[in-house]
């Protein structure tokens, strides 16, 4: 079961103003299941995405890339089971073929649709399925479409992820909704492996460029549950300037401010909760650097401890093999780390200072931090004021279990 994630109900997700979702069952990978997902967007909404830096990236990813260029998008198609990457030319053909099915059911053009594809890479679409599952999907669009993306956008999820916010901006209502899909393959270096968050704000395109990018560095790639990055990755921004504000187009403003608090959160939200959901987790665990010189280098020791094998699993047993940890900082890259300077704490214990093991640590002490379902770690490296926040979990049998059997 996810660590302490609330179950998501259909009155915890709001709709957004210019959003339609619908989804149906296409049979792309396994029968009686929600699979494909078209979501159509009023004219004049503006989109901004950010995606994998995987350089086997998939098919529909490149396609999303050339589409979005265009500066005009319209509606977005989303399929589980297959992944259409590592596909070549076929692939591509197949996210083209995709697009036009959804232009075909919506009365739009290819190019103003976004494809998005998740599951086993290496495959090929059932592209007979997938175009007849297209216009079901397309003809059960609504607004309160969200609770059933956020379901039919799984893959080995064991729950659906979703979260929303209102706040005002000039006296005006403004939502703000978000899906995400995500539970192994998880060290995205720009997002997760799929997120979709819409706002009814009415912000200019490059402030909306802006925001995804900032959302998803503070959010989606401050996340690791087993080192890899996907094919696979994106995060899409969508903003249809129906809620009555005028447009912010001055990042000084109060109302860019509240915006982009407001989607950050989303977005962290969204982030946590696919760790909170980590294939096979028991733990979750919010590893805080501070004292850097930069933001990268505390990243980077953020993520040597999230992602060590050796750590997760002593986490998952509940065993305050300290050492490991470490271990992870000091491989973590940075040539001229001086240890004697680093401290760390496990929860409210502090473990390790002046190169070693504190003197009023006590293992009772670790081992009490370690029984809880959320730990904190925290390292002050002392050489800096810089500060980065990486979320992770650990490694239970299951893991291996859940990804041994992942295309059974």
């Amino acid at each position: 079961m996810p660590v302490n994630l609330p179950t998501l109900k259909p009155d915890h997700l709001h709709a957004i103003a210019g959003v339609r979702l619908g989804v149906t069952e296409g049979g792309i990978r396994k029968a009686n299941r929600k699979d494909v997902t078209v979501i159509a967007l009023d004219a004049g909404t503006r989109v901004a995405g950010v995606f994998t830096e995987n350089r086997f990236c998939a098919a529909p990813v490149q396609v999303c890339k050339q589409h979005l260029a265009t500066g005009d998008i319209r509606a977005l198609v989303i399929n589980t089971g297959v992944a259409n990457a590592g596909t070549g030319e076929r692939g591509l053909a197949d996210a083209n073929t995709t697009c036009a099915a959804v232009a075909a059911a919506l009365s739009i053009t290819p190019e103003q649709v976004l494809p998005f594809s998740t599951g086993v890479i290496l495959e090929h679409l059932p592209m007979d399925r997938l175009t007849a599952a297209v216009p079901k999907a397309a003809g059960n669009v609504h607004i309160d479409g969200w609770f059933d993306t956020a379901h039919a956008i799984m893959t080995t999820d064991t729950v659906p992820k979703g979260v929303s916010r209102r706040i005002q901006i000039e006296g005006k209502e403004v939502t703000i909704t978000g899906v995400s899909k995500g539970a192994g393959m998880i060290k995205p270096n720009m997002a997760t492996m799929l997120g979709f968050v819409a706002t009814d704000a009415a912000v200019s395109q490059p402030l909306l460029e802006r925001l995804v990018r900032e959302a998803a560095d503070l959010s989606f790639n401050s996340i690791t549950i087993d080192g890899d990055t996907s094919t696979n990755d994106s995060y899409i921004l969508m903003a249809t300037s129906k809620a009555g504000h005028s447009e912010i187009t001055d990042d000084s403003s109060p109302a860019w401010a509240a915006l982009r608090e407001a989607v950050i959160a989303v977005s962290i939200e969204l982030a946590q909760a696919i760790v909170r959901d980590g294939e096979g987790a028991t733990k979750f665990m919010t590893i805080v650097v501070k004292g850097g010189r930069d933001r990268a280098e505390c990243r980077k020791v953020g993520y040597a401890i999230g992602q060590s094998p050796l750590v997760k699993t002593a986490f998952f047993a509940s065993d305050p093999n300290l050492g490991r940890i470490l271990a992870a900082i000091g491989y973590a890259g940075i040539d001229d780390l001086d240890v004697s300077q680093i401290r760390v704490w496990l929860g409210d214990v502090l473990v390790a200072e002046h190169g070693g093991r504190a003197a009023s640590y006590r293992e009772e002490d670790g081992a009490r931090v370690m029984a809880e379902a959320e730990i904190d770690v925290t390292v002050d490296l002392a050489r800096g004021q810089t500060e980065a926040t990486v979320w992770t979990c650990d490694f239970s049998y299951d893991y291996v279990k859940i990804n041994a059997d992942y295309r059974s």
